[in-house]
This record gives structure tokens, sequence and C-alpha cells, in this order.
């Protein structure tokens, strides 16, 4: 059985490595891996039962949450409600030029925010198979993706090579000298490589030997370099955290080839570390009245960042507290785009998810957010002191990296970083010692 999900999850990962790095704008892309998600989700009723039953009562609730804010969104309100919230007199007025308004959904867009849920069908379905998975499947499934960053290095390395700067799955951009591999973001490209990094140094070691230690500095050297190809900055600057991990486990590796808890030391830099950069990346939700200012944080981002962050800013503050809808943001945006900043391209995303989420979730997103931080930092701390804490940092330093480029970006809007997000989750949650021969075959989870 475990052989089973195992390789069903093989399935789904390498298809959402190879069609779904597109983003909203590759429907159909996006539609094969969550067809295939749903398939394995019909295969697997009794785990996906299992996961809500054995999983952490907190985890479970932000799951939950996470799934109900776009469908909460789509619940239908008599237009003495819908018309009434902020940021709607728009839409009011433009029906009352047709037969005058009626019942409506709570979002300003219902197909696109049905879509944002649909989204969260492929990583829920990682949370729910995986969890169930022992720690030797674990450790396959993080292998995978370490072999699917180094696949995303073969078209990449074509384009970089090529002269013609298009990528070849994603024609539309055209950047010579750019590796954008399986993703038609660079940044999400670079993000990928960084996570595989990440996870490539938490590996475990069967054997030490000469041949074992250049094998990993190949791939460690191959994976690097895809990420300077991207040329993201963003991505560069977070080579940090693989960087960090290695060295972590290079001073703890001398003292026994045995799994042992980390040095309280050692748990308290991390601890503090990891508490640093939430906090860092959470700050454009710690307004001083309403969402505060977003571009005075970032002085010294991009210019034209700073210009859409400046009108995102009121978009945030014409739906505030309540938000326009998940998915909306491309429509909404135009209302409070400034002449002055208009040009020939759209915005399409805010370039920072925080001030995004903001806009269509409102305060609500907001607390979310915060939750999953909180609990990110709590689950980390317990699993340090586990004999899985290799792949608890691992995990931890994935979903750090992805809250620091959401700061300037937005790798959690395609379906593959949505899947490693997932299965970064449950990296952090310690597994039960198992007695049973059931139990040794599937491994649980922790209440």
């Amino acid at each position: 059985m475990a052989k089973a999900k195992v390789g069903q999850i093989t399935i789904l990962l390498i298809l959402a490595a190879l069609f779904g790095g597109g983003g909203s704008g590759f429907g159909l892309s996006n539609l094969a891996v969550q067809l295939a998600a749903l398939t394995i989700l019909a295969l697997n009723y009794d785990a996906v039962h299992n996961f809500l039953a054995a999983a952490p009562r907190a985890f479970i609730a932000l799951v939950i949450a996470t799934l109900a804010l776009p469908l909460l969104q789509l619940v239908p309100l008599p237009p003495a409600i819908w018309s009434a919230l902020p940021g709607r007199q728009l839409v009011a007025e433009a029906y009352s030029f047709a037969d005058g308004p009626g019942w409506s959904p709570f979002t300003v867009n219902p197909a696109r925010t049905l879509v944002a849920f649909i989204s969260l069908i492929a990583p829920f379905t990682i949370l729910a198979i995986c969890c169930s998975l022992n720690e030797q499947d674990r450790t396959r499934v993080l292998g995978l993706i370490v072999g699917l960053g180094l696949l995303n290095l073969v078209p990449g390395i074509v384009e970089v090579l090529g002269g013609d700067g298009q990528s070849l799955l994603y024609p539309a951009n055209k950047m010579p000298g750019v590796m954008f591999g399986l993703f038609a973001n660079r940044n999400s490209t670079g993000l990928f490589l960084v996570c595989c990094l990440i996870l490539l140094a938490a590996l475990p070691t069967i054997k030490r030997s000469a041949l074992g230690t250049l094998s990993r500095l190949l791939l460690a050297t191959l994976l690097t370099l895809g990420v300077v190809l991207t040329q993201s900055r963003s991505s560069i600057a977070l080579l940090i955290l693989p960087a960090g991990v290695a060295i972590i486990r290079a001073i703890s590796a001398h003292k026994s080839s045995v799994p042992q808890k980390l040095p309280m030391t050692l748990r308290a830099i991390f601890a503090a570390g990891l508490a640093g950069v939430i906090l860092l990346s959470i700050a454009p939700l710690l307004g001083e009245t309403r969402l505060g200012t977003i571009a005075d944080r970032f002085e010294q981002g991009d210019g034209q960042r700073s210009l859409i962050w400046e009108d995102g800013r009121f978009a945030a503050e014409r739906y505030w507290p309540l938000g326009a809808g998940m998915g909306t943001f491309d429509e909404v945006f135009q209302v409070d785009e400034s002449l002055e900043y208009i040009s020939p391209r759209r915005a399409g995303r805010a370039h920072n998810d925080y001030l995004e989420l903001a806009i269509e979730a409102g305060a609500l997103g907001m607390a979310l957010a915060f939750g999953w931080a909180l609990w990110i930092i709590f689950a980390a701390w317990r699993a340090l002191a586990t004999p899985q804490q290799w792949p608890a940092i691992a995990g931890t330093g994935i979903l750090v990296a992805i809250a620091l480029q959401s700061l300037l970006d937005f790798p959690l809007r395609n379906q593959t970083m949505l899947c490693i997000a997932a299965f970064a989750l449950l990296l952090i949650i310690p597994q039960r010692k198992d007695t049973s021969a059931d139990a040794a075959a599937n491994g649980t989870l922790s209440a």
C-alpha cells in the first residue's frame, strides 16, 4: 500500500513539475495536475480520513481554514448585503444599468475565486497522502524532488545557450541568457532550485564515502549554477539558506552517525534565526493604520515594484477589511492604478504576496497567514528535538525561502511550488513512533 502511494505521489510531483509552473495563465496545463490530484484522492479515501484524524489539530484547523476561505467568498449574498461591502460600489452601479443587482457572491469575480480554490487540490493531495508515509518513503519523495531540480536544468541550459532568449515551455518570455527551466517565472525557477539544494543538504547519508561526498558536491554545484543562471536576485540571495543548512549539518556530523537531538545552542540559534525571518516576512501585515505604507518598507526594491505597491495599498484599503476575493487582483487593481504609472504592460500581480493577500482576502487572509507563521515556528522548534530533525530543518528552510521571496514576488501562485510547500509542511510534523507492523509499513502522524 505504501509503495502504491509513493508511486502516485511520484506521478503527481512529476506532472506538477512538467505542467504546473506556468501559473494561472495556463489553465489547461494546471488542469492536468489537478485531475491527477483528484484521481489520487479518489483512490485514497482512507488516507484522507486518516490525515484529518491523525494530524495535529492546529495544523488541520489551518488547512481547513485555507480551503474554506475561497469557498466562503463564493457564497451568494442578497443585494442589500453584498452591495454594502467595501469596494462594491462600482459593481453595484454596473448592475444597475442592466436589470438591477441581484444575489451575488462575496467575491467580485467568482470564476477566478473558484480557480483559486481548485488550485489548492494538488497541495492538499500531497498533505493527505504523504502524511501516512514512513520516514523511508518520505526520503524517497525528498530525493525525487532533488531529481526534479536537475530536470529543470535540461531545458534551462538549452534556453541559455540557444541565443534567442525564449523559454522552451513558455515562449512568451523572452530574456536572452536567462534560464526559465520548467517555469514561466525565473524567480520561481530559482526558488525551486534553492528548495532542492536545501533538501539535498538534508538528505540522509547512508554511508560516508569519497564518492558519495563528491556526488553531492557535484549535484549542489549544478543546482547552484542553475540558480545563478536564472539571474533572479532574490533567489541568488536565498542561497544563504541551503548553505546554512549544510554548515549546521557539517558541525553536528562529527559527533555521531546515529540521529540525535541537536545541541541546545544550535537549536536556539536556529529558532532565533527562524523567528527573525518570519517576522521580516510578515512585516507588511503590521501596518500602523489599516495596512500601513507598504512601499516605504521596500525603498531599496525595484522602482516598478514600488509603484505597484503604492497603488496596491490603495486597492487594499478600498476593499479592507473583507477583501475583493481570491484571485481577483488583476481586475480590481486596474481601478486604483495611477495614470502616471500606467505602462503598455499590466502589473498582473502585486509582486508582494502579502499585499496581494490583503487585497484579495482582507483581515481574514492576514490572520490566516499569521496563524501559519506561528504554527511553523512552534512546529519547527518541536521537530528539532526529534530524530527527524534534518528533514524538519529542510522543510523549515523551504518555507522560510518561500516566505522571504513572497516579499518581492508571488512564489505560491503556481502548482509546482504549492506542492513543494505542502511537502515542506509535512517535514516539520514529528512522526509517531510506530509499534505495529501495519504502522511500520505506512507511518502515522502525532496527534
